[in-house]
């Protein structure tokens, strides 16, 4: 009896470390594969990093400035639901002109480069001073119209107070009063 509960006790615990594994290898393959979703996405969306620059410095299409700012905005106001995030690629696809794939990939790359500006906050300023050098005038109202759409999609229906103060930091860099 005590060999047969020892047999039991040594492939119980050889199968908890083969589903372990397992688990880890699959895990290793979807962080592959959401690499390669942002290569990919940078590629179809013609955008080329700079040696020596940061990643935002080298946006050149205001819908990738206008869909990276609406995500970081976005995530201000805590972790976006489903419907929220179903929401804002709904807002960047009509606003920007994009179809649904590029509008999909532009969110990809916006949430690749928020993380490289280590967080939303941050990435509020440095997006807002990069679009507003792009294009004055021609982005900043599709911008609006995106971040209204958020803003309507929310769960309570008003602004976080970050949201609040990024929303002033972006009339700021676009010298709106």
């Amino acid at each position: 009896m005590p060999v047969l509960i020892g047999l039991l006790g040594v492939i119980a615990v050889a199968f908890f470390w083969v589903t372990r594994m397992r688990q880890a290898a699959e895990m290793t393959h979807e962080l592959a594969n959401v690499a390669g979703d942002v290569m990919a996405a940078a590629r179809r969306l013609g955008f080329r990093r700079r040696t020596n620059t940061h990643p935002v410095e080298s946006i050149e299409e205001p819908a990738l400035g206008i869909g990276a700012l609406a995500q970081a905005f976005l995530e201000l106001g805590g972790l976006p639901t489903e419907e929220q995030q179903d929401a804002l690629i709904k807002s960047v696809q009509i606003h920007t002109g994009q179809s649904l794939q590029d509008a999909e990939e532009t969110l990809i790359l916006g949430r690749w480069l928020i993380n490289q500006c280590n967080g939303p906050e941050p990435a509020i300023e440095r997006l807002a001073r990069k679009l507003a050098k792009l294009d004055r005038v021609g982005s900043f109202d599709p911008l609006m119209s995106v971040l209204n759409d958020i803003a309507h999609a929310s769960r309570t229906g008003a602004l976080s107070d970050k949201q609040l103060d990024a929303l002033t930091e972006i009339a700021r860099y676009f010298k709106v009063q």
